[in-house]
């Protein structure tokens, strides 16, 4: 099913507080293929080619990322600040697309020994956007598994803390009802902007995304993750009357590496003009998904 162009079939509870600008590069309207694809999405590692736009220039604002290797990744140009956006949230103001890719770390795959989640989250251009790092301890990580509570810090280019995203300790099991998987996430650190529960279902991932007040604003919907492998999974934004599909977070399949280590790649899309704190609360929800399903895959 194709996602609906931007401001279309939104629910009524989410009116843009803040004007959309412009997306990154020339070329890419907000829905230009259909939702089985991420529209310009950079290829091999997330890392654009030489003639993508705004591939290899740098700003005043962007500083190069070199992880290891002769290609470098980018920071997306800082946008200007934005009325009553919480500081660092600007950069969502431009985008309808986050990619999430997460770093393999070596001690992890050649012993097992759960260590600390790293993860890239990149424009559809492939330029930086932030870093997020788990804050979790040794004894937490490798008891709990990917049941555990964790912090995960998300940074900007000026290695400032943006957004937290805070897990507790809740029951990973659909028969008890009554404690089940949530994730508050702040902006800033310490200001909450949203939370994402999970709503009770015998088979079916299901979540609701609340607003600051705790307020239901959108709903979150998934197929039976066991039952599908070897291909992409997607989670579909819905609106809160479930009528209407206003974006998706996706599992993306990475073949083989998927075989030797737990690190994955997920994309996000949503309407442009969409609150940016409902952008970081997607982003979030994303994280908890990430931990709940594929963790230990």
């Amino acid at each position: 099913m194709d996602i609906p162009r931007p401001a279309t079939n939104l629910p009524i509870e989410y009116t843009a507080q803040y004007p959309p600008a412009t997306l990154q590069g020339s070329g890419h309207p907000a829905y230009p293929r259909p939702m089985g694809t991420f529209p310009g999405s950079p290829p091999d590692g997330l890392v654009p080619p030489p003639d993508y736009p705004g591939a290899g220039k740098a700003s005043q604002n962007q500083a190069a990322y070199h992880p290891g290797g002769p290609t470098s990744i980018l920071w997306m140009p800082a946008p200007p600040p934005l009325p009553h956006c919480p500081p660092g949230l600007e950069y969502l103001s431009q985008i309808d697309q986050i990619l999430i890719h997460q770093k393999t770390e070596l001690l992890h795959v050649l012993t097992g020994f759960e260590t600390n989640n790293k993860f890239e989250i990149l424009n559809n251009l492939g330029q930086r956007i932030y870093f997020a790092v788990e804050d979790t301890d040794c004894c937490t990580r490798n008891c709990c598994s990917s049941a555990r509570p964790f912090t995960l810090r998300v940074l900007d280019n000026l290695n400032r803390e943006v957004i937290t995203v805070e897990r507790p300790l809740r029951c990973d099991s659909c028969c008890f009802p009554c404690c089940l998987q949530e994730i508050e996430i702040q902006a800033p650190p310490g200001v909450p902007v949203g939370f994402v529960t999970q709503t009770w279902h015998p088979c079916l991932p299901k979540y609701t995304v609340q607003n600051e007040k705790r307020e239901a604003v959108l709903k979150i919907t998934g197929p039976c993750v066991p039952c599908r492998c070897c291909t992409d999974i997607d989670f579909k934004i819905k609106s809160l009357d479930e009528r209407s599909i206003i974006g998706k977070i996706s599992k993306r399949w990475t073949g083989l590496r998927e075989a030797f280590t737990n690190a994955d790649d997920f994309g996000i899309q949503f309407p442009l003009d969409l609150d940016v704190k409902m952008k970081a609360v997607m982003l979030g929800a994303c994280f908890l998904i990430n931990f709940m399903f594929f963790e230990e895959i």
